[in-house]
């Protein structure tokens, strides 16, 4: 076990009684302390699976939590990081050094709404803890209505600050993200190990049932918060009747499909296809279901990417995150479990339709594993007959930048659906990030396009799923440069 100071250096580990002495500050340091914005603080501690630990101070919630540890590389957005429901049974590592300069507005919670209303003073966020460099205590911002700190003690959320945060992404890089556990009333090393060797693992576990609705719910243009007029534009009518399944979707992706003329209703993540088919005008199909991001793993989610499977063809389908992995799984693709995942606001993504880049905002330690789909049609891929391999000599290892370097978009031949084409890359890592198919009115992709955090590069896919919807064959193909302003008002003033 390696025990890992402040400044991530690593050393034999000691017993209990010198772990609370590490952990704890001296008398001196925490007097200057008590002097400052930063007041007084408890000592804190995490401790990784493989048996590191790193030393901080409290700035949340006192307790303990286990969960899988992970790192977002986002620079702000940090209060829609930490509702997203996508984070449930994680302990959300930030890399900016500091977190809670502009406070926190509830109004721009991502959680999404309760049955009765809006929960954003009351829910707790879906994550089991944070992890920072430095919290600020004292914001300014003339939207801020509340600290970081308050608000995490406020809804029971452990939080560290004081790590080493550039120690613990780096060791997490190279090891991969794990499960830890993180407390600041627990320093026997010991024991720490034995109730972190206790909690389940991530892999296997159905978090979206946790962060799922219970009941139906509509969701349209009177439901968007007032607060963000000063910067969104006004949404387009109301023209489409779209499902939304709620796997944990985030209010700024119900945001997005309503601006883009989308009447919603929400329903449980289980809910059986049958119902799904009559839920649109008149007691017929609805014009098109909209599948949502969510935690966890995707291969434990059956319930509802089998129900996916007898929607497809049925009605158009859009899918994002959890959504695309719903998708893919109801095609009888692989998932695969990625090193550290990919979270933040800068990913950037190939569009292989447009050859434009996108810089996205993503969350998910799961991704689609392309090759599974089927076989490569050479005619519509370029004229290659084999998925490229990786170093293992498997096509299931394969970087699919391979595609990015031809400016391909290759077609599989799948056997539950027909044609199936990648359309989307990660350039950092050569994995899928999006697949269309060609002869179903659905396609999908796995990051975020609402900007809630992150960029708006990607908005254009809430527009392509109204012209889905529309009958237009051609759906994809727009000028995302263009699209990225829309319903914004600094688009107006750009103009």
């Amino acid at each position: 076990m390696a025990v890992t100071d402040a400044t991530g250096v690593l050393s034999r580990p000691y017993g209990g009684n010198r772990a609370v002495r590490s952990a704890a500050l001296s008398d001196l340091a925490q007097h200057m302390l008590s002097q400052t914005s930063k007041q007084s603080s408890a000592p804190g501690l995490l401790m990784l699976a493989d048996g590191t630990v790193f030393y901080g101070r409290a700035c949340g919630a006192a307790g303990t939590a286990t969960g899988e540890v992970c790192f977002n590389t986002s620079l702000e957005g940090y209060f829609e990081v930490l509702t997203d429901p996508s984070y449930a049974g994680q302990i959300v590592t930030m890399t900016y050094p500091q977190i809670g300069n502009y406070g926190i507005d509830p109004v721009d919670t991502q959680t999404g709404l309760g049955a009765d209303g809006d929960p954003t003073l009351t829910t707790r966020p879906a994550l089991r803890g944070m992890i920072v460099h430095d919290m600020c205590r004292t914001p300014s911002n003339w939207r801020s209505v509340q600290s970081v700190p308050a608000y995490l003690a406020e809804r029971g959320i452990v939080a560290l600050e004081g790590i080493d945060t550039r120690a613990l992404v780096r060791h997490l890089r190279d090891n991969g993200a794990q499960k830890g556990i993180i407390t600041t009333e627990v320093f026997d090393l010991e024991e720490l190990s034995r109730l972190l060797a206790e909690a389940p693992d991530l892999v296997g576990e159905n978090l979206v049932k946790t962060v799922s609705r219970a009941s139906t719910r509509s969701y349209t243009a009177c439901d968007l918060p007032a607060d963000h007029a000063f910067a969104s534009a006004d949404p387009a009518p109301a023209r489409h009747k779209v499902v939304a399944y709620d796997c944990g979707i985030k209010r700024g992706i119900l945001e997005g499909l309503v601006r883009a003329g989308c009447d919603l209703t929400l329903v449980p993540w289980d809910t059986p296809a049958e119902d799904v088919l009559t839920m649109g005008e008149g007691g017929g199909a609805p014009d098109g279901v909209f599948l949502s991001n969510g935690p966890g793993d995707p291969d434990a989610v059956t319930e509802t990417y089998t129900q996916v499977q007898k929607l497809i063809g049925r009605v158009p389908i859009f899918g994002i995150c959890l959504g695309h992995q719903m998708i893919s799984l109801a095609c009888g693709a692989t998932m695969e479990k990625l090193k550290f995942g990919h979270r933040g606001g800068n990913q950037p993504v190939m569009n292989l339709l447009t050859h434009r880049v996108e810089i996205t905002a993503q969350n998910h330690g799961f991704g689609l594993v392309f090759p599974s789909l089927g076989a490569l049609v050479p005619e519509l891929s370029g004229g290659v007959t084999e998925h490229p391999c990786g170093a293992d000599g498997t096509p299931a290892t394969g970087d699919l930048r391979f595609w990015v370097e031809r400016g391909i978009a290759p077609v599989v031949q799948n056997e539950r659906f027909g044609r199936i084409r990648l359309t989307h890359v990660n350039l950092n890592d050569g994995t899928a990030e999006g697949i269309q198919l060609l002869d179903q009115p659905c396609f999908s992709v796995q990051y975020h396009p609402e900007a809630s955090p992150g960029p708006t590069d990607a908005h254009y896919l809430f527009t392509a799923f109204a012209r889905l919807m529309d009958g237009d064959a051609d759906y994809l193909n727009i000028d995302i440069s263009k699209d990225r302003l829309a319903g914004w008002k600094f688009a107006e003033e750009e103009n």
